[in-house]
């Protein structure tokens, strides 16, 4: 363990501490932390009241602080749009294929509106968390930092919540499936053909 993630996981500590320890002499915190439903809201609570404890291992200690390498060329590098929006970067596009990156901040789809792209959507969580939710499945998902998730074309999807500031960053790739079809693998299943 770096001293670095260390120190940040320690300060992280000290503030959910704190944070608990006034939650327990105001009983108005209390009940809105007793109202939460979700991690998304109690760090939203938490941030109100002026304390940081959203952020998960290895995130960057002061994420809305450019590290020396970022710039133009950095995808880490992205002001956080206002609290319940999202903005979209496209990044590369060519026929039949498009890399967007999205930073959402607080963000959820629409009630009663589902995405249904007739693209295959991949999408990888660079910081944050967010919580989707398909049409056909009854709970939404959990997604952290570096995970991915392969949407097939037409999948009823919508964005249940994304992290407030620092926000959450997506990148996602959009392509037309070709009729024969891909094969999809998770990342740690090694291609057709290929040594194991």
């Amino acid at each position: 363990m770096a001293e670095e993630q260390l120190q940040a996981f320690l300060e992280k500590v000290r503030q959910l501490n704190a944070f608990v320890a006034q939650s327990e002499a105001q009983s108005e915190l209390r009940a809105a932390l007793a109202a939460c439903s979700s991690h998304h809201q109690v760090v939203a609570l938490a941030r109100a009241q002026g304390y940081d404890i959203g952020k998960r291992w290895g995130e960057p200690i002061a994420a809305a602080q450019p590290g020396p390498s970022a710039g133009p060329g950095n995808l880490l590098d992205s002001p956080c749009p206002p609290a319940g929006e999202e903005r979209l970067d496209l990044l590369l596009q060519s026929p039949g294929l498009r890399l967007e990156r999205i930073h959402s901040c607080a963000h959820s789809t629409t009630s009663g509106l589902w995405y249904d792209q007739p693209q295959s959507e991949w999408v990888l969580l660079l910081r944050g968390s967010a919580r989707l939710r398909f049409e056909d499945e009854a709970q939404a998902r959990e997604l952290s930092m570096g995970d991915s998730l392969l949407i097939a074309p037409r999948r009823r999807h919508r964005v249940v919540a994304t992290d407030p500031d620092p926000g959450t960053l997506w990148l996602a790739l959009f392509w037309t499936p070709s009729p024969s079809g891909w094969r999809n693998a998770p990342a740690s299943t090694p291609p057709t053909g290929s040594p194991p």
